[in-house]
């Protein structure tokens, strides 16, 4: 056979699925449908090219793909409507699309089970969060009848709009059938509001959560609402498999320890086997009674068979000490408020860090940091004490190495801006957003002027400097030194 004769064409079904699966399910669809080919017309209606229709890198500014989305909605959607069960898209091109004339309505209606919105419309940010609500989620939930799944996600962290339920009917956004559900909510409120019983199958208008067997729930800011409303919750879900928890609690007169996570939390979860958690606990000085080490906490773990735990207490400031229980692999890509303990483990997921004691850190801390959290792309550092150095000028020193940090937040003295600056000293490459005390920075980089920083701060484009005087002020790097 002339080698150079062979056409796609010419190749059996089975290595053509093989090609064409290294394709997107849009491009087969809207290159292979309607070429008047029998064959590749059959081959691209197979379910593994029309069960799942992604179209988040279709550009709602484009005029191209906008006419490709007009050509999948007229001539190959109504081919392949039988198959089509998951979408995954963006809002500004579902909407249009949610009318009874729509040409996608018995598509959207009856067929639809799981969607995927991937929404970073920043636009939206500045919008009511309850008109949001309204004018996007709410209509979604109730055009699409089917739905079973529903994913909301942003491009980046807290880029999508929330969704926010306080102030609004007690019918909004409700499903009878719908059984997964993942979005970003204003507040704790809203959490709570969206378990209140409108969607009958993670919870009922009794006091139970029965078909719920699956809860994440993540707060990044510090709340005062666990007794109160939190356990309650917990204690309604009885037929529990799966928990994740990442919850920062204040005003509390106790440490949530293990303890109490068996008795006023597992207990009421027999079928739980899956509880991944970092719960980090705020406490005043002023009122805690008893003292407990990291060692009573972690026999309290062990006592209840959960053995791979681990726990930080720190003294966060003078009035304030914090008590961190998580478990591991530690799963989360935030962690806040530890200090100058580090426990010999991997961070893999941690993104952003907050670092704070009353202590020091010294240079070997921040060489324990970077290996510690290898992926750290923000860091924030709060402390008063000035760096405490426990090597000689005799010794040589290890450079911390953070070849992913891009923000730094340095809210303390010259010391530690030293550390991150001074090329000798640490290796961040992509740092590229700065926080700092003004002066402390121009002593540091000697007016801007110093060879060892200046590599360092060399990929820097924004730059936020603070005063006790003055409020904080965003300036373009470089200035000066050049």
């Amino acid at each position: 056979m002339n080698q150079f004769g062979v056409c796609l064409l010419d190749l059996p079904d089975e290595l053509l699925l093989i090609i064409l699966k290294k394709l997107s399910n849009t491009d087969v669809l809207y290159s292979l449908l309607n070429i008047d080919d029998e064959r590749l017309d059959i081959l691209a209606k197979e379910k593994i090219f029309s069960n799942i229709l992604d179209f988040v890198s279709f550009d709602p500014m484009s005029s191209i793909d906008r006419f490709k989305l007009k050509h999948f909605c007229i001539d190959i959607l109504p081919k392949i409507h039988e198959n089509v069960k998951y979408f995954i898209l963006k809002p500004e091109f579902v909407l249009p699309y949610l009318t009874n004339g729509s040409p996608l309505r018995h598509i959207f209606q009856e067929q639809i089970t799981h969607l995927i919105l991937v929404n970073h419309d920043k636009d939206k940010l500045t919008e009511l969060s309850n008109n949001y609500t309204v004018d996007v989620y709410e209509r979604i939930l109730k055009f699409f009848k089917n739905l079973k799944h529903l994913n909301i996600i942003g491009s980046v962290k807290m880029s999508n709009p929330y969704l926010s339920l306080v102030g609004l009917p007690p019918n909004t956004f409700h499903s009878s059938i719908l059984t997964y559900l993942s979005i970003d909510m204003c507040s704790l409120d809203d959490c709570l509001y969206l378990l209140d019983g409108r969607l009958k199958q993670l919870t009922t208008l009794n006091d139970n959560l029965p078909h719920m067997t699956c809860f994440s729930l993540k707060c990044d800011f510090r709340i005062n609402l666990y007794d109160t409303n939190l356990l309650p919750l917990f204690r309604r879900m009885s037929n529990l498999e799966k928990l994740t928890l990442y919850l920062r609690i204040k005003d509390q007169d106790r440490f949530v320890d293990g303890t109490l996570l068996q008795n006023e939390i597992l207990v009421h979860m027999p079928h739980l086997h899956w509880f991944t958690f970092y719960i980090c606990t705020y406490i005043n000085t002023d009122g805690l009674q008893d003292q407990l080490s990291s060692e009573d906490i972690q026999r309290i773990f062990t006592n209840i068979e959960q053995h791979h735990v681990v726990n930080i207490i720190n003294h966060s400031s003078c009035e304030e000490i914090t008590c961190s229980v998580f478990s591991i692999p530690f799963t989360f890509d935030h962690l806040e408020d530890i200090g100058h303990m580090i426990p010999n483990i991997r961070f893999n997921y941690v993104t952003y860090l907050v670092v704070r004691d009353v202590i020091s850190f010294n240079r070997e801390f921040f060489i324990q940091l970077a290996r510690a959290f290898p992926l750290l792309m923000t860091l924030r550092i709060f402390n008063r004490e000035p760096q405490s150095c426990q090597f000689t000028d005799s010794q040589s020193y290890e450079i911390a190495k953070y070849p992913h940090l891009t923000y730094l937040d340095i809210r303390c003295g010259n010391d530690y801006i030293e550390q991150f600056l001074n090329e000798t000293k640490t290796y961040v490459p992509c740092l590229t957003k700065l926080r700092v005390v003004y002066n402390n920075l121009r002593i540091v980089t000697n007016n801007f002027t110093r060879k060892e920083t200046r590599r360092n701060c060399a990929k820097i484009k924004q730059l936020l400097i603070f005063s006790p005087l003055t409020e904080e002020i965003p300036i373009l790097w470089p200035i000066g030194g050049r």
